[in-house]
């Protein structure tokens, strides 16, 4: 029978990945806690402290624990610790699922950021989205500023796939 897993690009060590190209440095980021919470949002807010509204595509965060905008009514809350609030409905109005293990982020730094964007995606990184959901380098993701840097998430199965890209995108060579 034929091996069919050779076709497909071997994962990278995350821990050690990097891709370094001109003004541009990308590498995985791990440790993070991420959780969908859906549903009533101002009640969301009353039991987290965090704000109603995440950013959106674009939008600027930072901190230990900060809220991301992916849809009319769901958020994706990002924290450097697990939260206080359980899994599940809330009967606020509100349900919150973790999906650390579904996603997979990474970051970016250096002014060639802007060279990365306009080739992963047609959204204006200068405008305000209330979205931070988007198609980035031919993938769903979600994309954000933390601080001075890119935060991208993707489906943990399409990582490998994104960090290829992120690599050959038409800039120069890439380092793993």
């Amino acid at each position: 029978m034929r091996d069919l897993a050779q076709k497909w690009t071997a994962v990278p060590d995350w821990h050690q990945a990097v891709v370094e190209l001109s003004g541009l440095a990308v590498r995985s980021r791990a440790g993070l806690h991420q959780y969908l919470v859906s549903g009533n949002l101002d009640a969301w807010s009353s039991a987290s402290g965090l704000p109603t509204r995440g950013a959106g595509a674009f939008g600027i965060t930072g901190g230990d624990r900060y809220a991301v905008q992916v849809a009319r009514d769901r958020v994706l809350v990002v924290s450097a610790t697990p939260l206080d609030i359980g899994n599940g409905w809330h009967e606020q109005g509100f349900g919150v699922t973790e999906i650390s293990a579904g996603l997979h982020v990474f970051e970016g730094e250096g002014p060639g950021l802007p060279e990365l964007i306009a080739r992963a995606t047609p959204v204006d990184p200068y405008r305000a989205s209330a979205s931070a959901a988007m198609l980035f380098g031919g993938v769903n993701a979600i994309v954000y500023r933390y601080d001075a840097g890119l935060r991208i998430h993707v489906d943990r199965s399409l990582a490998t796939y994104l960090w290829s890209w992120i690599g050959t995108a038409g800039m120069p060579v890439a380092k793993s």
